[in-house]
């Protein structure tokens, strides 16, 4: 009997550490790249921090620009939920691999060969869903709890463009205690207001809380990280804009 009741004690003890060092752990600004920690804070633009980064951002400036969107990333103070060059190339596709030139092509249009080759404006439009006034970090968003959103429903944001999204925070568990875990930003693109709880695309945000002169970035995670959260969307945007 004594043995058990040391062996609660202690787990008991365990478990108050285990708050104790989890709420020690939020309290710091923590900036996770795919689990890992990462500085964030650039020096420069929102603009200038994803030219900083080629082999994840090239694709992604090279549309900025041609959506005459770079000044709005350089002088606006907003929060950027950037998708990635790998995104990007998987919506072009490849002739052998299926995607957006493999439809054109079949459908007997002109193939995108540079990113010039599609309409400013449909980069533009894609683009917007991804900016947000003002300069929020994660800690600015509420708690999202997909199980049980009555509660923990996060929060509705217009973008530059006026979609709407929900973008909020999920507490994950540790060591058994709920909501006690590391947190990770999700943002979740609603593609009829009319039925705002309906068709959700939800992208979790792999890096978050980049700093830098002028607004926020948080980088969407690769595994459905699409531009404009619609890949099907922009898909016949592009093929209609060819006809």
């Amino acid at each position: 009997m004594k043995t058990l009741m040391i062996h609660k004690f202690r787990n008991r003890v365990w478990k108050l550490v285990l708050m104790l060092m989890v709420l020690s752990a939020c309290t710091k600004d923590d900036y996770y790249v795919e689990g890992g920690v990462a500085n964030g804070r650039f020096d420069g633009s929102v603009l200038q921090y994803l030219e900083s980064k080629p082999v994840e951002f090239d694709s992604v400036v090279q549309i900025v620009k041609l959506a005459g969107l770079d000044d709005y990333l350089t002088t606006d103070e907003l929060t950027f939920f950037a998708p990635r060059d790998e995104n990007i190339k998987e919506l072009i596709g490849a002739l052998d691999r299926g995607g957006l030139n493999r439809r054109l092509y079949n459908e007997g249009k002109d193939t995108v060969k540079v990113l010039s080759d599609v309409d400013s404006l449909i980069w533009r439009k894609y683009l917007q869903r991804h900016m947000f006034r003002g300069k929020n970090k994660l800690m600015d968003y509420p708690q999202i709890d997909f199980g049980q959103q009555t509660i923990y429903p996060g929060q509705t944001y217009y973008s530059y463009n006026n979609s709407v999204s929900n973008i909020g925070v999920v507490y994950n568990d540790a060591g058994g205690v709920k909501y006690m875990g590391y947190r990770q930003l999700h943002i979740s693109y609603i593609p009829d207001i009319s039925r705002p709880t309906a068709g959700w695309r939800t992208v979790r945000v792999a890096s978050s809380d980049i700093e830098a002169d002028n607004g926020i970035v948080h980088v969407l995670d690769v595994n459905g990280g699409e531009l404009g959260f619609d890949r099907g969307e922009i898909e016949n945007e592009i093929a209609e804009s060819k006809r």
